[in-house]
């Protein structure tokens, strides 16, 4: 089990730690349903040091980006950053991340923790070009401060304007007393704010500031747990839930960070379900009654036959009903559509809806 550089932190905080990825990780301090509503109202702090960075750099780093990513790499200008998926060979997904540029042939990778091997190896296999590839993610920290206050809270820490970075763009400048940190104005909550990029040996100085800076607006530590609730709430996808190497990109409403202006990994096949459609798509769905739609829950229409199962589940904190996602034949994706949910003995209706659960 491996540790992040925070560990001891999040210990001397009595954080409830549990096994995630290979990480011993914080999966919440006072409760879900406290942190989450803190993202949502305040600033929250989340230790996410187990995610994995690829740095991938020279004259040839474009090529295997285009090569190995669903989306454009060649519309990045320095200081921006895109979401994109990992294809394979298979017409499924390896990973999704997201790509940074960080300046010209330099392209940093950002990974799922639980996927880093398998990712690695996955680019390696591809990287015919001979671009350069550095494996950072063991020597790299990252944390997201989340919520409608971060921009404020964090303000005194950064010469930089972070009211001025716009969503996917973001900045290498000094913060928090530390020079040539990545501020991102990205994350996974949907409440707005930023992710920091550090070295393994900068992130705890960072961490101490970023609370002392956040004092006076309600600052939290955030565990896991709550940052699958708010990411549920915004319905984005979860990988090893929602997406994996048997989904395809358009079974999941992955078309939009699709982009055929390239030749990449498995795009002839891509393109074809593009064009003849697909058996089974993701949906978001509401309960009709109070009752809890976990991960691997039968999905059935009213005659009680098979359409799918929920890939993911919760009771919102934010809005105290039912929410899930999961894969039902096309006929019953459009919003309003009805399904049930077999939670026990019992089948539970509920109403397909558009995304996303939350709006603000």
């Amino acid at each position: 089990m491996k540790n992040t550089a925070l560990t001891a932190v999040h210990e001397a905080l009595s954080a409830k730690m549990v096994p995630f990825a290979g990480f011993n990780m914080p999966v919440q301090y006072e409760g879900v349903n406290i942190e989450h509503q803190t993202v949502r109202d305040n600033v929250g702090v989340f230790d996410v040091s187990h995610m994995g960075e690829f740095l991938i750099s020279g004259p040839e780093a474009l090529n295997l980006v285009q090569k190995v990513s669903s989306n454009d790499a060649s519309k990045l200008t320095v200081g921006r950053a895109q979401y994109a998926y990992l294809p394979n060979e298979t017409g499924g997904i390896v990973d999704d991340m997201i790509v940074y540029k960080i300046k010209e042939d330099q392209y940093l990778l950002v990974v799922n923790a639980s996927n880093i091997d398998k990712d690695w190896d996955h680019i390696t296999k591809h990287n015919t070009m001979s671009a350069d590839m550095r494996n950072l993610s063991d020597d790299y920290s990252l944390l997201a401060i989340q919520g409608p206050k971060a921009v404020e809270a964090m303000q005194s820490l950064t010469p930089v304007d972070l009211s001025a970075i716009k969503f996917y763009h973001f900045e290498v400048a000094e913060f928090a007393g530390i020079e040539n940190v990545i501020i991102s104005a990205t994350g996974y909550t949907g409440s707005g704010g930023f992710e920091i990029y550090c070295k393994n040996s900068e992130v705890e100085q960072i961490w101490n500031k970023v609370f002392e800076a956040g004092a006076d607006f309600g600052i939290k530590p955030i565990g896991l747990a709550a940052r699958d609730t708010l990411r549920l709430e915004m319905g984005y996808c979860l990988y090893g839930n929602d997406i994996d190497d048997t989904t395809s990109p358009y079974e999941a409403g992955l078309g939009w960070v699709t982009k055929f202006t390239k030749e990449f990994v498995n795009h002839e096949q891509l393109l074809e379900h593009k064009e003849k459609g697909v058996d089974r798509k993701l949906i978001a769905f509401e309960m009709d009654e109070r009752a809890i739609p976990r991960g691997g829950y039968e999905i059935k229409d009213s005659s009680q036959k098979d359409l799918g199962i929920v890939t993911s589940g919760t009771m919102s904190p934010s809005m105290g009903i039912g929410i899930g996602m999961g894969y039902v034949p096309p006929i019953f994706a459009t919003p309003g559509s009805k399904i049930h949910i077999q939670i026990r003995k019992k089948l539970v209706p509920a109403t397909v809806i558009k995304l996303p659960f939350y709006k603000k």
